[in-house]
């Protein structure tokens, strides 16, 4: 089946293999210290994985060639719509501006055919307001140029997402479309202050079960939840898979779409998320045509595009029953 991706960082999906080579790194080192173990203790352990790849991401070349290389690998799982997430402002260590690093990415991106990607840069919740006001306005001047949307990321279990609205304010007053992590780390709360901010997606969400009124208020206003299961059980948002809220939320008619958050952190293709979730709950390949025709629906491009990859994504549907 044709898939589209919402929720994928481009830090966390950096080929092994290229970060060995440009650290000249012994592979089994790269992996060992970019891959989490089938078992991961805790969020701060899998965060490590992220170490060596922000070294290699500093020059316009690389940027160039992960964004290349990541664009090549979503397009090999038949994914042809993705928004990828990053963080410009942990790639200026060696003198690059953020238009620099937005640009690299994006050109990346665009030379490889057959999979549109577009950008979603991500403000941090450990970084100050004014360096995360000035991705709002890089985000702006980017926007119809590859990037659609903000994003907040981070330790959101120390740096709650109620203490962001005024960058939020900000954004909407610029127009600027955005989505917010929140219910991973944090709780049902967390959820709901994304929401009155106006966020229409969220980053996971799943905690929101917990609170049966912040449940309602994402069903009866038509957030979507990107949700991201292996990566949930790593993290130790969730104690195990078969614990995973994902069907919960789907039983009760949430706007589901399924990510992998980071393919190479998570040792994670969609297609192998889709195996586990069949395994698992037993989803359908009918549930997950509708898993990507919300993603589609709660994407960031025009309603010209939407139609488009609906009627593609049906089409291949359609060739997988028959076939």
């Amino acid at each position: 089946m044709k898939k589209v991706e919402l929720h994928v960082h481009l830090d966390g999906s950096v080929r092994v293999s290229t970060v060995s080579e440009l650290l000249n790194l012994d592979v089994n080192y790269a992996l060992d210290n970019m891959v989490v173990k089938d078992v991961n203790p805790d969020l701060a352990s899998y965060l490590t994985k992220f170490d060596l790849p922000i070294k290699v991401m500093q020059t316009k070349e690389n940027l160039k060639r992960i964004a290349s290389e990541l664009a090549q690998d979503l397009k090999l799982d038949d994914v042809i719509y993705a928004e990828v997430r990053f963080a410009p402002q942990k790639h200026v260590l060696k003198g690059l501006s953020l238009d620099e690093v937005v640009d690299a990415v994006l050109e990346g991106f665009k030379a490889v055919s057959g999979i549109k990607i577009n950008v979603i840069l991500c403000m941090m919740r450990e970084d100050s307001f004014d360096k995360n006001k000035e991705v709002i306005y890089l985000c702006k001047r980017y926007l119809d140029k590859g990037v659609v949307a903000l994003d907040l990321a981070g330790d959101e279990r120390n740096y709650k997402t109620k203490d962001y609205k005024a960058l939020f304010d900000i954004a909407k007053n610029e127009n600027i479309p955005f989505t917010i992590h929140a219910g991973e780390a944090d709780g049902a709360k967390s959820v709901l202050d994304a929401i009155n901010f106006g966020a229409k997606r969220i980053g996971h969400g799943i905690r929101a079960l917990e609170d049966e009124a912040v449940l309602k208020k994402v069903i009866d206003n038509n957030v979507t939840l990107e949700v991201c299961p292996t990566s949930n059980v790593q993290t130790k948002a969730v104690s195990s898979y078969k614990e995973h809220p994902v069907k919960k939320l789907y039983d009760k008619n949430v706007l589901v779409t399924i990510n992998t958050d980071n393919n190479t952190v998570s040792n994670l293709t969609l297609s192998k998320e889709y195996v586990r979730l069949r395994k698992y709950f037993n989803f359908t390949d009918a549930d997950f045509l509708r898993f990507n025709i919300n993603a589609v629906n709660a994407s960031f491009i025009s309603e010209e595009e939407k139609e488009k990859y609906v009627k593609i994504i049906r089409e291949s549907y359609d060739e997988s029953i028959r076939g």
